[in-house]
């Protein structure tokens, strides 16, 4: 049974993803403006994490310096509170299926800005580094298909089909004329999915200096509940937009705070220390599986030939860098293990 735990996290990890994308599309669908939706979240996620990561972590707790601090607040508009308020356009724009598909390529993203940033390398004349590069053009591909291509669209039954089949021809007429806000939406997805990317690189040096890692994500998530605040504030002043009440706004408040935030921390950071990253990451694709089965029996969405193309794109691109990943990290092991040997057999003599 403890050989089988990391494979029932990783499902589990996966599931919650799925879940974040249908309550917040739901919510959406019920008239929850984004950025109102990001603060509540981000809140709830902050009144889950100070006080544990204050029972926890307190009597450890590093120095916090004001560069430390720069980069932290940095960290966290870019990486959590721009981010997740694009992510939401992008959302109303497009679908839970779509956030979910370009989800995948989040790896390959992360790999290409570290690329950029010199903390990877791409040696073009290895294995390793070609499956690299062509996972990078297939994710590309698979962005652009999903983007730009819809094709025919795939209609199966739910659980409203029966009451509401006037909503699922105008959601089909829709579906099929807004292509421009599609693209639009696409755009939006892959500049939230770069900042996420971008916050993921960016984390290991500020890491260095605070090296407390609870408290490092509290504070990004009050950081972010502020910044968040402010952008809403600023963009939404109905009052009515801010209510939240006993409905699906609420639900997706509480899950994406308390679930997302606090439950998939701990089983994330379990499954690396047992399985390794790549062990995570190589998961990703059943978010996509959850979600497309999910939407469409639950939010009635109607699923395109385009969304699954790009979709499989994405997942071949995936695999493609992490396969180039996993093999170049295999040679950079072997070669230090020869090295250990030959001082060894010098050391002896």
């Amino acid at each position: 049974m403890d050989s089988k735990k990391p494979y029932l996290a990783i499902i589990l990890i996966q599931s919650i993803y799925a879940g974040m994308f249908l309550l917040s599309k739901a919510a959406f669908n019920g008239g929850m403006n984004n950025f109102v939706f990001v603060f509540y979240r981000q809140a709830a996620a902050t009144i889950f994490l100070v006080p544990l990561a204050l029972f926890l972590e307190w009597k450890s707790l590093p120095p916090l310096s004001f560069g430390t601090f720069c980069k932290i607040f940095l960290l966290s508009l870019f990486g959590i509170t721009l981010s997740l308020d694009i992510n939401g356009l992008a959302l109303v724009y497009t679908s839970a299926s779509l956030a979910a598909a370009t989800t995948n390529c989040l790896p390959v993203i992360t790999f290409f800005l570290a690329l950029l940033l010199g903390m990877e390398a791409l040696r073009l004349k290895t294995s390793a580094g070609i499956a690299k590069l062509a996972g990078i053009i297939i994710c590309l591909a698979g962005v652009l298909t999903l983007a730009l291509y819809k094709g025919p669209h795939f209609e199966v039954f739910c659980l409203r089909h029966l009451s509401q089949q006037t909503h699922h021809a105008q959601t089909l007429d829709t579906a099929t004329s807004s292509g421009l806000t599609w693209i639009k939406g696409c755009i939006l997805k892959l500049i939230s999915v770069t900042f996420w990317g971008l916050w993921l690189v960016l984390q290991g040096p500020v890491l260095k200096s605070y090296p407390s890692m609870l408290l490092f994500t509290a504070l990004q998530c009050f950081l972010s509940s502020i910044q968040s605040f402010g952008i809403a504030i600023a963009l939404v002043r109905d009052p009515y937009e801010w209510r939240l009440g006993w409905n699906v706004r609420l639900v997706a408040v509480a899950y994406c705070g308390v679930v997302v935030t606090g439950v998939t921390y701990y089983l994330q950071s379990w499954v690396v220390e047992k399985k390794g990253p790549v062990f995570l990451a190589m998961s990703t694709p059943l978010n996509l599986i959850f979600t497309m089965l999910c939407s469409a029996f639950l939010l009635c969405e109607f699923t395109s030939l385009g969304s699954v193309v790009g979709g499989l794109l994405l997942i071949a691109g995936l695999y493609s860098v992490l396969w180039g990943k996993t093999k170049e990290q295999k040679l950079m092991n072997q070669n230090c293990v020869d090295k250990e040997c030959t001082e060894l057999t010098i050391v002896t003599a």
